[in-house]
């Protein structure tokens, strides 16, 4: 609980710091929303993506509005019963409007049912959270069709050109392979920067949240999962690696940092969705900067960071994602509704020596889910053929991330 008055002086106090807060670049995603629908909008993403950015941005578009921040440390004994409070102070000292935004809101037990309590009285919501699980739970049980989710995710390259002033080309292209897209990151060039936020996801996010004791074993597989992205891995095998006496708590580690969005797991396809489970799965991390920063050897292979920013653009697309393999690999596979409609494969550069590898892997499963061309992705080079009837595409990485 908060008494109203010390309510008071942070809503007064969080509005002043909104004038001063700098615009920054316009996300690509502020486009694609609608502030003016019935539903609550929700803005999801790992720290310091720039949702709370985003949310300003969007505030900007409105003349008159209520504005909330969870995550200040003055908050932190807000409890369901304080968003009464919270709603007369909004009403006392701004008047009656519309839209309210409120920022990391997962952080105040049943919220949703004050959300719910508003859209239900015709008003605007929007709401950002950093945990995906959380989030889809509360939201589903609350305000099923009653809300629009759009994820954010660290710059892209489109992105990361407007905030830097580069130009489009190979070199702009090497260092946001490298670096990333965190803004801070890349605004001010400080390591730590990444590595307090990975800190700030491992305790805050998960082993608080989680009650987890063994904070120094989450931790230690979030490192080696990001020092090994775009390598497939087993369940038993990380179980034996961390000496852990189940598979479960693995399985549990892994789907929390899913839903902390620092790194995610793609399965091997099978129509068998038992077997989908029990295959080996590839791991891929949220971004190339902070897999670099954070890892305890990381070789900076160009191969691996190419497919694992080639994962990052996919993963903003497309919900189903898988690896292929038979008697070849194809790294990504692209199911929609029932059906698998589009196959990539990534390389650094397309030579004779990975030829055979590399186009067979694509051909069998152009051939497999009868399609008639597939892409293959590259550092640098672009180029169009056919095999056995098959269109395949050469297209540099950074071409196809401005597409």
């Amino acid at each position: 609980m908060i008494l109203k008055e010390t309510l008071r002086k942070i809503v007064r106090s969080q509005k002043e710091e909104l004038v001063l807060f700098e615009e920054g670049i316009e996300r690509e995603r502020l486009r694609e929303i609608d502030l003016n629908i019935p539903f609550a909008i929700v803005l999801s993403g790992i720290r310091r993506s720039g949702k709370s950015t985003l949310l300003k941005q969007l505030m900007k578009k409105i003349k008159n509005f209520y504005y909330f921040n969870f995550e200040d440390p003055r908050a932190s004994n807000f409890e369901l019963d304080d968003f009464q409070k919270l709603n007369e102070i909004f009403v006392e000292e701004y008047g009656e409007h519309k839209h309210y935004f409120f920022d990391e809101i997962q952080n105040v037990n049943k919220w949703e049912l004050f959300i719910r309590a508003l859209l239900d009285k015709r008003k605007n919501v929007v709401i950002t959270g950093s945990n995906a699980s959380l989030l889809s739970k509360e939201l589903g049980t609350r305000l099923t069709g009653r809300h629009l989710r759009y994820e954010l995710f660290p710059f892209s390259f489109k992105e990361y050109l407007k905030l830097t002033g580069k130009k489009i080309g190979m070199i702009s292209f090497e260092e946001y392979l490298t670096r990333g897209g965190f803004p801070e990151y890349l605004k001010l060039g400080r390591a730590n920067i990444l590595q307090e936020l990975l800190s700030d996801i491992i305790n805050r996010d998960i082993a608080i949240r989680h009650k987890i004791r063994n904070v120094r074993t989450l931790r230690d597989l979030s490192v080696y999962l990001l020092t090994n992205i775009s390598k497939e891995f087993s369940y038993n095998k990380l179980k034996k690696i961390f000496n852990l006496g189940s598979v479960n708590s693995i399985i549990s580690f892994i789907s929390y940092f899913e839903d902390s969005y620092l790194l995610f797991a793609i399965p091997k396809f099978d129509y068998s969705f038992k077997k989908q489970i029990v295959n080996p799965k590839k791991i891929y991390s949220i971004d190339n900067g902070l897999s670099i920063v954070n890892s305890a050897s990381f070789s900076e292979d160009k191969g691996r960071l190419l497919e694992n920013l080639v994962f990052i653009k996919l993963r903003q697309n497309y919900k189903e994602i898988f690896y292929f393999q038979e008697n070849w690999e194809c790294d990504f596979v692209i199911k929609e509704g029932v059906k698998i409609t589009r196959t990539i494969q990534v390389c650094t550069d397309l030579n004779e020596d990975n030829k055979a590898r590399e186009i067979n892997g694509l051909t069998g499963a152009i051939k497999k889910f009868n399609l008639n061309e597939g892409l293959i992705l590259t550092y640098n080079q672009e180029e169009k053929f056919k095999v056995s009837g098959k269109t395949i595409r050469v297209l540099p990485v950074w071409k196809w991330l401005l597409e």
